[in-house]
């Protein structure tokens, strides 16, 4: 599979996107915090998510040219780069139910959340993305160690996630009576964090096989479909959070 960029010069497209989604993300909490502009906050939403998708899940692949034939690698990772990208869409129309819901139930309300640690669960996954594009891009250049450092980085940072939602919010919500049968704010909290916890932990486990399937030797620089639809499956993930963060966290006033 064909590269045009360098490895330096991907990782720095990588780094100044992340860089991007940082300065976004803290002007998102501060704007929050002070005059609660909810335009400002679906656009910045937004423009998080056209830079993830672009630039980590290169959704400008799929105009990519493929040989005419039909038994290369190059025209099956093309098929199935495709495939992948209708199964991200179908699953979006799931999320986007999700925030229909919250939406009508919830109106210009939201739970009473610890801010800090939405802040913090929102900063690892970032981080997460950060590390898998390194590893995406390592693999792309045939660097395999960096591949597989780079890419455990983002499933210890996975995990951490898992551990700050389920883990710890969980428990604080339930502790401040905000349960699945509380109420319409405590059912579309767990439904939305269960659901999304659910998809980052099977991107858990497609990072582990990949990293195993890494460790083998099994992906080149010309042949890492696996790794590619895992960093594309895994930023899609941080996509639907970049906008239940501030579902949940930040727009409206506490029910």
């Amino acid at each position: 599979m064909e590269h045009t960029q360098s490895k330096g010069a991907a990782y720095g497209q990588g780094l100044l996107i992340f860089v991007y989604l940082a300065v976004l993300t803290g002007l998102e909490f501060f704007i929050a915090v002070t005059f609660a502009s909810v335009v400002l906050l679906i656009v910045i939403a937004l423009i998080k998510a056209a830079l993830v998708i672009y630039y980590y899940m290169h959704i400008y692949r799929l105009n990519a040219e493929h040989s005419g034939d039909h038994h290369s690698y190059e025209y099956k990772a093309g098929t199935n780069r495709l495939g992948l990208w209708l199964f991200l869409l179908s699953d979006s129309f799931v999320f986007g139910g999700l925030m229909v819901v919250r939406l009508n139930l919830l109106g210009m309300t939201r739970p009473e959340l610890n801010q800090l640690l939405g802040l913090a669960v929102t900063s690892v996954l970032l981080i997460s993305s950060f590390f898998m594009n390194r590893g995406e891009v390592a693999m792309e250049h045939g660097d395999r160690q960096q591949f597989i450092r780079n890419t455990s980085l983002t499933l210890l940072l996975g995990v951490l996630f898992l551990v700050g939602v389920v883990g710890l919010e969980w428990p604080t919500a339930i502790h401040e009576g905000i349960t699945p049968d509380s109420g319409a704010a405590g059912a579309v909290f767990f439904m939305m964090t269960g659901m999304h916890a659910l998809h980052v932990f099977t991107g858990v486990i497609f990072l582990l096989v990949v990293i195993l399937n890494g460790r083998k030797g099994l992906y080149s620089s010309e042949k890492h479909w696996a790794v590619e639809a895992a960093a594309v499956y895994w930023h899609f993930v941080d996509v639907v959070w970049i906008f239940f963060y501030p579902a949940l966290y930040l727009i409206g006033q506490i029910a």
